[in-house]
């Protein structure tokens, strides 16, 4: 079995301080496999944010995948989000925007949707398809494939069009191709588990989608702080939403969903 925990949406400074401690100790009593970070780490891209940012990560188990959200491109330094946009992330986080990890059970990658042009949104180009195609391409079709992006391929339910992630319908197109299992994203600051079939109806093809809450934002937009817990065994995948209980101070699993693969898609179990 392998267990990935999937966070988003950290925004450091803008971080409920009371959170983090019982938020590593839950990350660590899961025992993960990997971390998943699926962007925005900071609230404004400023250095004192990425540096505890960076003090929280090195305390969590790694390997580690983490991607940049729109939050950590600089909103208000007009020539450095043009200039350099991703220069403090890459300096303090990770030099690769796009980093991959694989074993034996899974291969996951993780793609920068974020994009100066705009304060919100995102998108993925095709130069990144071609990566996450040539990163699949001839892996053996027992290994689980996951995608990591800050912007969500589906809505949970509310939100925007626009809240999509630019070009995601030929991006899953040729995702499908490549025989991607999973989508870890956030941006939304709502947990939410979904398939590709409604919104993408791709003849043979339905993959998961998981969105992550805020795991310790004071912006909880109505929802409790919560991170996912993704538990991965032959062809089986558990998906535990953890959320934030201040009655007892931590965190606890508060709901679950559970998948299995059939054919080439994953269906639900429940």
């Amino acid at each position: 079995m392998r267990t990935i925990v999937h966070l988003s949406d950290l925004h450091f400074g803008r971080v409920d301080d009371a959170l983090l401690d019982p938020l590593v100790d839950a990350i660590t009593n899961a025992r993960p496999d990997l971390v998943a970070v699926s962007g925005d780490l900071t609230q404004r891209a400023r250095n004192v944010q990425f540096r505890e940012a960076r003090a929280f990560l090195d305390r969590l188990a790694t390997p580690q995948i983490v991607v940049p959200g729109n939050h950590d491109i600089p909103l208000y330094d007009v020539l450095r989000r043009f200039a350099a946009p991703l220069r403090r992330f890459r300096r303090h986080i990770n030099r690769d925007v796009a980093p991959f990890y694989r074993d034996e059970t899974v291969a996951v990658i993780g793609i920068n949707t974020a994009r100066s042009l705009t304060f919100k949104n995102g998108r993925i180009n095709a130069r990144q398809v071609a990566l996450v195609a040539q990163r699949f391409g001839g892996l053996p079709s027992s290994i689980l494939r996951i995608v990591v992006t800050h912007h969500p391929f589906d809505l949970p339910g509310t939100g925007e069009e626009s809240d999509i992630v630019g070009r995601s319908s030929s991006a899953m197109h040729a995702f499908a191709r490549c025989g991607v299992d999973l989508f870890l994203s956030g941006h939304m600051h709502q947990s939410h588990v979904g398939d590709t079939t409604k919104r993408y109806a791709i003849d043979g093809h339905s993959a998961l989608i998981v969105q992550a809450g805020t795991a310790s934002s004071t912006r909880g937009r109505g929802e409790l702080n919560a991170f996912n817990v993704i538990r991965i065994e032959n062809a089986r995948i558990a998906v535990e939403t953890w959320a934030w209980q201040p009655e007892s101070h931590a965190f606890v699993m508060h709901k679950t969903a559970t998948y299995r693969k059939q054919g080439s898609g994953w269906m639900s179990a429940s």
